[in-house]
């Protein structure tokens, strides 16, 4: 028997939470795959990316799994990678909706979430000569975040009414 895969743990910790596959990430796979098809042909990676990266930021995740496992013929030798990758996209749709994303004014990479958690979390922990337990860092993170986002005052109350 199997265990809860990272998307069951995601919706277990963070219920109702929208989730997006980064499309940066997600065009890697297929600037990766194109290059496998393709060794050393960077015209011919381009004309295989063409409208699978359209299609990806379109929204259109069925047209391009189709599309994947349609190349198997074409591309013998790659199978298992087509393969791998149709799996991916097919398996990760629902979070690849960029249009519906866009339009509800969501962010669609990562790099707003990354530059933030480095802002708030790293430049505190990280400086010259810290040394943290988890329990500590944990600590000081949840005060952090309170504090830059004006809720400190809030969880000092909630503290209080806890002990």
């Amino acid at each position: 028997m199997t265990g809860p895969t990272g998307s069951e743990h995601r919706r277990a910790a963070f219920p109702g939470a929208i989730q997006i596959v980064d499309l940066f990430h997600a065009r890697q796979h297929l600037w990766e795959l194109a290059a496998t098809l393709c060794p050393n042909n960077a015209l011919r990676q381009q004309r295989w990316l063409n409208h699978k990266l359209q299609w990806l930021e379109n929204g259109q995740i069925e047209k391009l799994v189709g599309a994947l496992r349609a190349a198997n013929d074409r591309y013998p030798e790659a199978a298992d990678a087509l393969r791998l990758e149709a799996n991916y996209f097919e398996k990760n749709a629902q979070r690849m909706r960029y249009p519906q994303f866009r339009r509800q004014e969501l962010f669609i990479g990562s790099g707003v979430i990354e530059a933030g958690c480095k802002t708030v979390i790293g430049s505190r922990l990280k400086r010259s000569g810290m040394f943290w337990t988890v329990r500590g860092a944990n600590a000081i993170i949840a005060l952090r975040c309170n504090r830059l986002s004006r809720k400190f005052e809030d969880y000092w109350a909630d503290r209080q009414e806890a002990a």
